[in-house]
């Protein structure tokens, strides 16, 4: 089963609170971004396995825990999930980077009887380290909104032999949690927050605005 970590650190909360602000700066809204990714990484990568290996000490040859498995790949989701990346390598810097590109299609919006919002999703770039199969992926976009853009990429990623995944959001809204646990039961998730809803145009609220123009700089 999916398992779901929404984070109950004081400081995820307090630095979510600052990017929430409607004038924040790009350079504040970039900080704290990579601030907020690296601790959810911490959360992310407890499960990494390590066993004992004999290393130089200052205090001569002794026997001291470290990884033991190759390190994992980074997958940042274009465009808005970069601003991530640095806030996980800062823990993982030996980490292989892949990248995964998708954009929402606006015109194909359609709403079930229910009311949940879907919003068709077109991929445009993939570009994925070659032994995949061997390595744990985490999966970055600060935005968990209808679901598609992670759906979408998990299966890229399992699609090219990945078996152990987990994906890591800034904020992320209950039908987008639903709709991936749907369709990705066997992943693990990783929540600054989450949030209320999302409203009729596919938006979180209350949300972060748009994360990649604020990440970027490119609002109006």
């Amino acid at each position: 089963m999916m398992a779901v970590h929404i984070s109950d650190h004081p400081l995820v909360k307090h630095k979510v609170s600052l990017l929430r602000e409607h004038n924040i700066s790009v350079k504040s809204f970039r900080e704290l971004t990579n601030e907020v990714s690296a601790l959810l990484m911490t959360d992310a990568t407890r499960s990494m396995t390590i066993s004992n290996k004999p290393i130089k000490c200052w205090s001569g040859d002794i026997m001291a825990p470290m990884l033991n498995e190759k390190s994992p790949t980074l997958v940042p989701i274009l465009r808005a999930g970069m601003g991530m990346l640095n806030g996980a390598l800062s823990l993982l810097p030996n980490a292989k980077i892949s990248l995964v590109g998708l954009k929402r299609n606006d015109d194909d919006i359609t709403r079930s009887e229910n009311g949940a919002v879907s919003i068709g999703i077109e991929t445009y770039y993939e570009n994925l380290v070659n032994d995949i199969d061997q390595r744990r992926a985490f999966v970055l976009d600060p935005m968990l909104a209808t679901g598609g853009s992670a759906i979408a990429s998990i299966t890229m990623l399992k699609n090219s032999g990945c078996k152990n995944i987990s994906a890591i959001f800034l904020v992320a809204a209950p039908e987008g949690l639903e709709a991936l646990t749907t369709a990705h039961p066997d992943i693990s998730v990783y929540i600054a927050s989450l949030d209320e809803k999302i409203n009729e145009h596919g938006y979180i609220l209350p949300g972060l605005g748009d994360a990649g123009d604020k990440i970027f700089g490119t609002l109006a």
